[in-house]
């Protein structure tokens, strides 16, 4: 998530050591339509998922310029506002038509057990903040190979450490999506492969047994995972927590890294049209986030980056009929 420092960008950094400037004048606003195939999900300005870093108030200014729909939440700065500041705050964003997408879950279950467990002791007091908030939406990922654990005993591990983190959540009314990684390049990078598609994730939260669970949904791993809307429809609305949206090079599957993606409906290799027309059909009602893990976007001016991703969700979103 944008404002974790569990983010799966830099574990990949640390595990293995397209388009001019837009002008707000310019833009569409990317808003809901109002045909006979009307969207319910929001469009979320994540400047972590774009590779930048920024302060919350630099999101809803960028945000607002262009005319995405909410803005990452960031429980540290809620945490320090008093209530009224806290409420000035969102009747701001209210205000701006903004609302909150997903926080990140600030627990790393991947570790040892005293990473674990520190974190685990956090998490009432950050899911505290979040609820202050009216944030129902929470969502991590999961490292899909291990160089230790087989299968088995990583799913059992998995469920475990999850199932402590969901009744925190469930605590504070809060939902958490579970992400699977897809790329042949990230499971098969060590010797045992793990959860990595998903059916392989519901069985995963089957297991893990609250009531609070779903899935962060990604198309960039619907695609690696050679899925299709079929699968989306398999779900509720309810059961997506958020999703975020990407587009891949034109390689072969055992060529793509996780790394290395492309604005939506930059390439479309990942059809754009068929994976927004399942949430829509599913009535997926939750925030949705460009994630491109590009160097190109990285290396822009950050507004030219935001109005860039904002240019490439118009065009996704248009390519699906929803604008």
């Amino acid at each position: 998530m944008a404002t974790s420092k569990l983010n799966r960008r830099n574990f990949i950094r640390q595990a293995s050591a397209a388009a001019g400037g837009l002008s707000a004048a310019g833009m569409l606003p990317v808003s809901a339509s109002e045909g006979p195939s009307k969207r319910q999900f929001y469009t979320v300005l994540s400047l972590g998922r774009l590779g930048f870093h920024g302060t919350f108030q630099q999101s809803v200014q960028l945000a607002h310029r262009y005319s995405f729909e909410g803005v990452d939440p960031d429980e540290s700065l809620f945490a320090r506002l008093s209530d009224d500041d806290l409420k000035r705050l969102l009747d701001d964003l209210a205000a701006k038509n903004l609302k909150l997408g997903a926080a990140g879950l600030p627990v790393d279950f991947r570790k040892d057990d005293a990473t674990f467990s520190e974190g685990l002791k956090n998490l009432p007091s950050v899911a505290k903040n979040l609820q202050r908030a009216n944030i129902q939406r929470v969502s991590t990922w999961v490292l899909p190979c291990s160089n230790h654990l087989t299968y088995l005993q990583n799913f059992r591990q998995h469920a475990c450490r999850l199932r402590e983190c969901a009744k925190v959540l469930a605590d504070h009314g809060q939902r958490l999506g579970l992400e699977y990684v897809a790329p042949r390049t990230f499971w098969r990078s060590e010797r045992q492969p793990f959860i990595h598609t998903l059916s392989e994730m519901r069985e995963l939260e089957v297991a893990i047994g609250t009531d609070n669970l779903g899935i962060q949904l990604d198309s960039w791993h619907w695609y690696n995972a050679e899925e299709t809307a079929a699968d989306i429809e398999t779900l509720r609305g309810r059961d997506v927590i958020t999703v975020d949206l990407n587009d891949a090079p034109r390689l072969p599957l055992d060529q793509l890294h996780d790394d290395r993606r492309e604005l939506p409906a930059a390439t479309g290799v990942i059809p754009v049209k068929e994976f927004l027309g399942a949430l829509v059909a599913i009535g997926y009602d939750g925030p949705i986030q460009p994630e491109p893990f590009n160097a190109q976007l990285r290396a822009m001016p950050l507004e030219q980056a935001v109005a860039t991703a904002a240019a490439a969700m118009q065009k996704a979103f248009g390519e699906a009929g929803l604008v």
